[in-house]
């Protein structure tokens, strides 16, 4: 099992040198990845519905080359998911964004972020919120996502190996989940570990996935939204006993 315990500080360390390597060094499209970040915000994100400024932030801010393996480094800011290996993909750079903004997360924000895989979608929590809990049900990517985050500078996400149908229970409550595999219900562990007021982001089916938002009341009423039709890889583990 991973532990890959860190806490609080942007990762401008890691960001500045990405920015310093971009331009010294040749890089795709021609122009450094910075530039290619740069592209990626305006014309997949800005271009389309991601208006929040501080997801929009996040996004240019996190240097997604550094999650792809090398032999698709090229194809790291195009608007596509790409392998990582043990048969897992990461999201494409839009639906990244739009799950993030789905999530509305703030400054004080404890977030789960379910199934880790490179630790992309972590690494964005990071930049958003105060402290991210992330879990992957296979070990050797939660190893890897840890020691990525650790090496990046990412001092508030905690990386750990784990069935993510279950959550994080010792963590809980949590003001936003966000999950990256889908089940073909709802986990209820999920649920019940959201905060009052907390949001759950997550694809739900088989062959025909949604996208739900799930948001949690005050008073503890559950209210939930479809968003789009998705694809994502299924939910393993106790998603997968409970069909």
């Amino acid at each position: 099992m991973s532990s890959g315990k860190e806490d609080v500080e942007p990762a401008e360390t890691a960001v500045d040198a990405d920015r310093a390597d971009a331009e010294t060094t040749s890089r795709p499209h021609g122009n450094g990845f910075l530039a290619a970040r740069r592209r990626m915000v305006e014309e997949q994100l800005a271009a389309r519905d991601i208006r929040d400024p501080r997801v929009l932030e996040a996004m240019l801010r996190v240097p997604r080359h550094r999650f792809v393996p090398e032999n698709v480094l090229h194809e790291a800011y195009d608007d596509h998911p790409l392998p990582i290996g043990h048969g897992q993909t990461i999201s494409q750079p839009y639906i990244v964004a739009l799950m993030t903004q789905l999530a509305a997360p703030r400054p004080e924000s404890r977030a789960l972020d379910v199934g880790t895989g490179s630790g992309y979608q972590a690494a964005v929590l990071a930049e958003l919120c105060r402290e991210v809990y992330s879990i992957e049900i296979l070990e050797p990517l939660a190893v890897e996502a840890a020691e990525r985050l650790k090496q990046l500078g990412y001092k508030n996400v905690t990386v750990r190996a784990g069935d993510g149908y279950q959550g994080w229970p010792e963590k809980a409550p949590f003001d936003l989940i966000i999950v990256a595999a889908a089940p073909d219900h709802v986990p209820q562990p999920l649920i019940d570990q959201l905060a009052p007021g907390g949001r759950l982001v997550i694809p739900v089916g088989e062959a025909r996935q949604e996208l739900l938002l799930i948001v949690k009341g005050e008073d503890g009423v559950i209210r939930r939204e479809s968003v789009a039709p998705v694809m994502f890889v299924p939910m393993t583990g106790e998603a997968m006993r409970k069909k």
